[in-house]
């Protein structure tokens, strides 16, 4: 019987090792939503990753949506939309959250600034420590370096550094992006995936 590689419904799929996880085991927000085979690494606890998910309320609505294939490592901050605060008055401070009078300035939910969901799409990497802040959408295949603050789209198998990110360079050439964007091996059953594997790992690959 051919192998197939782990069970993509085991919480920890690495005998005997529980701080990664198969992310998609460990969510209980109905609002951040992953894919199979993305894993989370921590240093102390794999349940710190909701727990670094922040500001995300449920009376704003947004996701957090995450793909296939993904590698998250410890201390990955996502910051959602319910960190923003209404800029267009002579203050930013938000009066109404504390009551007492105050809730008289409530902003309506068109007034505060709203960056949609923030997306992450199959095959990224996020490297330890890096902060993505609201309705980035981060391409198939990219890179996000250590420490990172990703504050706008990165495109698919891009390589980013920095504060805020910055583009350090393409993986592949903009013909084979395209080739590899088509290709959506992440979609691929498993069987197929794992009888490709030097052909998805190797630097030979005839995908290259």
């Amino acid at each position: 019987m051919m192998m197939k590689g782990p069970d993509k419904d085991e919480k920890y799929p690495i005998s005997h090792y529980n701080r990664l996880c198969f992310l998609k085991n460990i969510i209980t927000s109905p609002n951040i939503i992953v894919g199979d085979y993305t894993y989370y690494d921590d240093f102390k606890d794999v349940y710190n990753f909701e727990r670094n998910v922040k500001y995300h309320f449920d009376f704003i609505g947004d996701k957090l949506i995450i793909g296939k294939f993904c590698m998250i490592a410890s201390g990955v901050t996502f910051i959602m939309n319910g960190a923003n605060h209404k800029m267009d008055g002579i203050t930013a401070y938000p009066f109404n959250i504390f009551g007492n009078g105050w809730e008289k300035v409530t902003p309506k939910m068109e007034e505060l600034p709203f960056k949609g969901d923030t997306i992450v799409g199959n095959d990224v990497w996020i490297g330890s420590n890096a902060t993505i802040m609201p309705g980035v959408h981060i391409g198939d295949g990219a890179i996000i370096a250590t420490n990172t603050t990703v504050t706008k789209d990165v495109p698919p198998y891009t390589v980013v550094g920095g504060n805020p990110g910055k583009e350090i360079r393409k993986r592949f050439s903009e013909e084979k992006i395209e080739e590899l964007l088509e290709l959506k091996w992440w979609d691929w059953k498993i069987e197929r995936i794992t009888e490709n594997l030097h052909e998805l790992t190797g630097p030979e690959s005839r995908f290259l």
